[in-house]
């Protein structure tokens, strides 16, 4: 049993994938109570400004792809311990859902070993915005019964029997923080036979303004997308299902390339070095 500590509580709260109308009523109250707001770089500053209460202060614990700037994970565990320590109500606000390749189970674990309340609030993670706001149903009747969430920022991260498997399946395949490796992906899926025809969607910065949707295919992959680089986040959506964005898209595509979340090095850094963490 570990000791429970008179400590404030901790929020675990997904802020959703980009539009501030996305945001749950249940995170946008706690963002009015909270004493100190922990954010992640996929929130944006208008969530920032729209639902925090400008007396709370509000700290930056970036992710990048590991670049230079990026918060280091220990930095942000250390951190909710220390202000948990002192606050009523601390809010970690992280971008899309809490559930999805968020990195909660290294805050959890933290949380529990300090004896520290917490709470989980779901968000809309990036697959459901991006599918959405593209027109691509991720389950649709006679295109895919079926859809799985992935990651492959490298190729080793899955197994060779895997990798067969996903070359196989009419399951809609939803990649994240995969569009960097986006070559790679397309190389090892035809190395284990996937269909010429099946199509592959790239949406960068779902559901805000400068939301990017770019079709492709494995047969034409060298033509279209092949060498492309893409703005964070993005999203590589693979499968039949795919096709459907033609005929119901209803977001306009937006034209030049602009970033609505600022990249980690341009964000404020305010993380504490772990010598002054208490």
């Amino acid at each position: 049993m570990h000791k429970i500590v008179s400590f404030g509580k901790v929020i675990l709260a997904g802020a959703g994938c980009g539009d501030p109308e996305l945001i749950t009523v249940k995170v946008a109250r706690y963002l009015q109570e909270a004493d100190l707001v922990i954010t992640d770089r996929l929130v944006s500053k208008e969530i920032l400004d729209r639902y925090v209460s400008p007396k709370t202060p509000i700290i930056y614990v970036g992710k990048q792809c590991k670049q230079k700037g990026s918060t280091p994970q220990e930095n942000i565990n250390q951190l909710l311990v220390k202000y948990a320590a002192d606050k009523k109500c601390i809010v970690r606000l992280k971008g899309g859902d809490t559930a999805f390749f968020s990195n909660i189970l290294d805050e959890l674990q933290t949380l529990v070993e300090a004896g520290i309340r917490y709470e989980i609030i779901p968000g809309i993670t990036a697959a459901s915005g991006a599918s959405s706001y593209a027109g691509i149903p991720l389950t649709a009747r006679g295109f895919a019964t079926s859809v799985r969430f992935l990651t492959s920022y490298n190729d080793k991260v899955l197994d060779e029997k895997y990798w067969r498997d996903l070359a196989s399946t009419p399951d809609t395949l939803v990649f994240y923080m995969s569009s960097n490796t986006l070559d790679q992906l397309v190389e090892k899926m035809r190395e284990y036979g996937i269909s010429n025809d099946k199509k592959i969607a790239v949406v960068s910065q779902a559901t805000t303004p400068y939301q990017q949707v770019q079709i492709g295919s494995f047969n034409g992959y060298e033509s279209g997308l092949k060498g492309k680089t893409f703005i964070s986040p993005s999203l590589v959506i693979i499968g039949k299902v795919v096709s459907l964005h033609e005929s119901f898209h209803w977001f306009n595509t937006h034209k030049m390339d602009e970033y609505y979340f600022k990249p980690v090095e341009d964000m404020v850094q305010n993380v504490l070095p772990k010598q002054a963490i208490c």
